[in-house]
């Protein structure tokens, strides 16, 4: 009889920590969009300002040069803006959408546009090396996550005018492409890398200025979204040059040749 009670137990308490861990991975989602709506906010502040400045402008001239110009400019602003609201409400609706064939090339500049603005700040260079990928078998909210994450943990790991290179590029393990995210800023500890990504270990002193990183959670959710995609995360570091972290992530079915 004790060994079924203890049985039971155990069970309700693996019940309890199932739940606890939905919860948590919730609110870290809910904690990324936050922190996109900070960012956005900014944005939209300077695309308002832009668009009303650009007004004024078609408004005191009649030349049809002036105008068409500012009209220009006021119609590339809203496009811009749309296409920010349509990323940060795609995030928001499909967070717990299931894996589906995606372009990852469109997802990564959809994640590098709405850190343009942070980057900017920071007078970070972001170089693209994209190449032709096939489509990949995701969660695509999910991997915004993950990369959002790692795009900000290396900004703050990154002096200002630093540069961060992100690597698109067919992976030589089959069936897999990868994701490069390298920095070149402080770089890791050799003592400590086998300890990122565990749970609330973090190699920061604390939040930034602007309130991200330093909880230790940000790398152990990025290890779990990746594994729960059967795919690899990988880190290679070395103090005072930097940091890459490497995602491999499996390929659509339909796109494996």
């Amino acid at each position: 009889m004790d060994e079924k009670l203890e049985q039971q137990e155990i069970a309700e308490l693996k019940q309890k920590i199932a739940r606890l861990e939905e919860t948590v991975r919730e609110l870290q989602s809910l904690s990324v969009i936050g922190e996109l709506a900070g960012t956005t906010a900014h944005e939209f502040n300077n695309i308002l300002t832009l668009t009303i400045n650009y007004a004024k402008m078609g408004l005191r001239h009649e030349d049809e040069e002036t105008r068409t110009k500012a009209f220009t400019k006021i119609l590339d602003a809203s496009n811009r803006a749309a296409k920010i609201v349509g990323v940060v409400l795609g995030m928001a609706r499909n967070r717990k959408q299931g894996k589906e064939p995606t372009d990852l090339t469109a997802l990564v500049d959809d994640v590098l546009m709405l850190l343009e603005k942070e980057m900017n700040k920071y007078r970070i260079t972001v170089e693209r090396k994209f190449d032709a990928i096939p489509l990949v078998q995701i969660n695509a909210n999910q991997i915004q996550q993950a990369l959002i994450n790692l795009l900000v943990n290396a900004r703050q790991a990154s002096s200002q005018g630093s540069r961060i290179v992100v690597v698109l590029r067919k992976s030589k393990s089959k069936g897999f492409v990868e994701v490069v995210i390298r920095d070149y800023g402080v770089g890791i500890p050799k003592e400590s890398l086998p300890q990122i990504f565990d749970a609330f270990y973090s190699t920061k002193s604390g939040p930034d200025e602007t309130g991200k990183g330093g909880s230790g959670l940000g790398l152990a959710m990025c290890k779990r979204i990746i594994e729960e995609h059967k795919g690899k995360i990988r880190v290679d570091s070395t103090p005072g040059k930097g940091t890459a972290f490497t995602l491999k992530l499996p390929i659509a079915e339909q796109n494996e040749e």
